[in-house]
């Protein structure tokens, strides 16, 4: 075999594995939901799957409940604030999920535009999702649609702003003088 066929052959070979680098469980979110899944990310073994916001409950109980690797545990919930990360959608929702059986990981992410800060509680599919939600709303103003309790967690009620987001305001010692205790 020449020197030229032989880098050929083992191209091919790298564009293959980099093309089918997805998990089992990736593969099956594509087959069950191929018009929610947005993107897909592999970085160090750590996969990230964007999924539409209006399949957010949908793709949660699947991984739960149907996959063939069942994602028992919602390790985390959070937001992030793309503000500054010239992102077309200012927020994203994140959920990083663990299963049990085969102690595989992964991360959704739902994009979720400022102009309708609103996301489907996960709250259904594990209790725990309820204070995380908290969580999320009261630092960040974003809304779990049919969340059980949803009201503020760590900031005072009367307190009129969301204080993770990048566009709060801090102004040092005198940010303690807004609301009393």
């Amino acid at each position: 075999m020449a020197d030229n066929e032989k880098i050929e052959v083992e191209e091919a070979i790298v564009e293959e594995a980099v093309v089918d680098s997805s998990s089992g469980t990736v593969r099956e979110l594509k087959e069950h939901f191929s018009d929610a899944v947005l993107d897909y990310q592999d970085a160090l073994s750590e996969e990230t799957v964007t999924v539409e916001r209006s399949a957010i409950i949908a793709v949660l109980r699947f991984l739960k409940d149907e996959s063939s690797t069942p994602f028992t545990r919602l390790c985390d919930l959070t937001a992030v604030d793309r503000l500054y990360l010239d992102e077309d959608v200012r927020f994203a929702v994140v959920y990083h999920l663990h299963s049990h059986l085969s102690n595989q990981r992964i991360r959704i992410k739902v994009p979720v535009p400022e102009s309708d800060p609103v996301v489907g509680s996960a709250a259904s599919v594990w209790p725990a999702a309820d204070w995380m939600e908290r969580e999320v709303y009261d630092l960040y103003g974003i809304e779990f649609e049919g969340h059980p309790d949803l009201r503020r967690l760590v900031m005072p009620d009367d307190f009129g702003a969301h204080p993770l987001r990048k566009d709060y305001p801090l102004h040092g010692n005198g940010e303690r003088d807004n609301f009393a205790f």
